[in-house]
């Protein structure tokens, strides 16, 4: 059987408490045929402490917002 998965590094977007954040370069397996991201357990809890941390972020980007209708 071939090997699907790979490690790479990926942007992590995530919406919480009605703000948007990205998190770049995060390590990931991801499937090759599907593009699903799978992240260790204290990838995820590192996610957790970014996000509720008080740290100023490296960088802001601004984003167009379109409502599907």
């Amino acid at each position: 059987m071939n090997e699907t998965m790979i490690e790479t590094k990926v942007t992590y977007t995530v919406e919480f408490n009605g703000k948007f954040y990205m998190i770049e370069h995060v390590p990931a397996r991801v499937c090759k045929e599907t593009g699903e991201q799978y992240f260790a357990p204290e990838t995820v809890e590192h996610i957790q402490e970014i996000i509720r941390g008080n740290k100023t972020p490296d960088k802001m980007i601004e984003a167009p917002v379109f409502e599907y209708v």
